[in-house]
């Protein structure tokens, strides 16, 4: 009996969501991951920058302020899932121009700017996010969206 393999995109996107499971975000939890020739180049998830407290030990100030989903990111003390997949290729020296970032949610405006300009070319994600101006400009610049149905 021949059992079925995964096709490269549900792979990617599994790890996307087991990398997601490390998050310290109390609204949603995001996993990233960015792909290149079928290579793992690096990994982020949303939460507080290294060193901090986590949101999990000092609360949500937009929680608390009861700021809608996808409003007011400014104030959130954590980094999406896609800026620190994108911060930890600056930080080891790793290009990810022309890669595939598959995340579990579409990405923000703040996060598809950073894409565009990162040289990323695909995006796979299972999500929705409160955020149609993100998907206009990633459309926009070429990006191509590809909306993810696990199972």
């Amino acid at each position: 009996m021949r059992e079925e393999r995964p096709s490269w995109d549900s792979y990617f996107m599994e790890i996307a969501y087991l990398v997601s499971t490390r998050s310290t975000c109390l609204r949603r939890k995001v996993g990233a991951v960015m792909v290149r020739d079928k290579r793992i180049l690096t990994t982020g998830y949303n939460g507080a920058p290294s060193n901090l407290s986590h949101c999990r030990e000092v609360g949500c100030l937009r929680e608390r302020m009861g700021i809608p989903s996808g409003e007011r990111q400014e104030i959130c003390r954590g980094l999406h899932a896609e800026q620190n997949a994108i911060i930890q290729a600056a930080l080891l020296g790793v290009s990810i121009r022309g890669a595939t970032l598959y995340c579990t949610h579409q990405p923000c405006i703040t996060c598809s700017k950073m894409i565009i300009n990162a040289g990323i070319k695909r995006i796979v994600f299972e999500g929705d996010y409160p955020d149609k101006l993100a998907r206009q400009i990633l459309e926009e610049a070429g990006v191509e969206l590809i909306k993810f149905k696990r199972g």
